[in-house]
């Protein structure tokens, strides 16, 4: 069953009078349970795709659906209420809340959606055993390593239990051993529950982890090829 179908999509700036096309008539569709890593260089247009997908930017022309639902078609409000519940986003700058707690950042997209966060006390919990930082659930970010914020930040788009999780450089601003950590658990994340992860991602090592790359060069797939185990 298809999560995401991307069809003839193309995307544009304009610079001054000057029209950059960024992405070009792009096809392909990722099914629900895969882990697809996007690739390619820097100016290929990864980022772009990525936002895209996740409803943060619009198309110059074509669709992505996303349970056969034209996010171009959704309305703002309706596209909000689709971010916070159905997508998660991991960035490579954690952007936790500084001044909260661990359990409070993990908390922060229930607490937007109007939900009673103490219905999610064993989904806390649970992911906080998940993510190995039941013991840190009163610390702030400060107090934590990048590792560690990073895993908080991965919580945080877990709590809403979302189909879809974006993860955009995820580890590119951690050390090499911590980054091999947290594909691990990116990877048991996708394993565990199912879920559906879209990374961009520079490595190579860190693409093994995925189902499938799709590598970029230019705005156009040269490759979309499955990760065999």
């Amino acid at each position: 069953m298809k999560a995401i179908e991307v069809i003839n999509l193309n995307k544009s700036f304009m610079t001054g009078k000057e029209e950059t096309t960024v992405l070009k008539g792009l096809d392909f569709s990722v099914e629900k349970g895969e882990f697809v890593s996007i690739m390619g260089p820097s100016g290929s247009g990864k980022s772009t795709l990525l936002y895209l997908l996740g409803g943060l930017d619009k198309p110059t022309s074509g669709t992505v659906q996303l349970d056969g639902k034209d996010l171009a078609q959704v309305s703002k409000k309706a596209m909000s209420k689709l971010r916070r519940s159905k997508i998660g986003f991991v960035f490579q700058f954690y952007n936790l809340v500084q001044n909260l707690n661990v359990e409070d950042n993990i908390l922060l997209p229930i607490i937007l959606d109007g939900k009673n966060p103490k219905k999610y006390e064993e989904k806390l919990t649970e992911i906080l055993d998940v993510i190995g930082l039941s013991d840190k659930r009163k610390a702030t970010p400060r107090e934590l390593s990048g590792g560690q914020q990073q895993r908080v930040a991965i919580a945080r788009a877990l709590i809403s239990e979302p189909d879809i999780i974006f993860l955009d450089e995820p580890i590119g601003n951690l050390d090499s051993k911590t980054g091999k950590e947290i594909m691990e658990l990116f990877r048991s994340i996708n394993r565990k529950y199912g879920k559906t992860l879209i990374q961009v991602t520079h490595s190579q090592s860190a693409a093994q982890y995925g189902t499938s790359i799709i590598r970029l060069v230019d705005g156009e797939i040269v490759e979309h090829s499955k990760i065999t185990a």
